[in-house]
């Protein structure tokens, strides 16, 4: 019972680190930019 416990726990905390790891990897690789703002530019004034 306490060795599935323990296998529970380590797998859980790989899970997680791998998920803030490929977290780190999108916002690095520019995954989140803003792809509504190039087309709602144009409609800036310039002024």
């Amino acid at each position: 019972m306490l060795w599935t416990i323990i296998a529970l726990i380590i797998l859980m905390f790989a899970i997680g680190l791998a998920g803030w790891f490929i977290f780190l990897w999108a916002a690095k690789t520019g995954q989140f930019d803003d792809i509504e703002r190039p087309k709602h530019r144009m409609m800036d004034d310039e002024s």
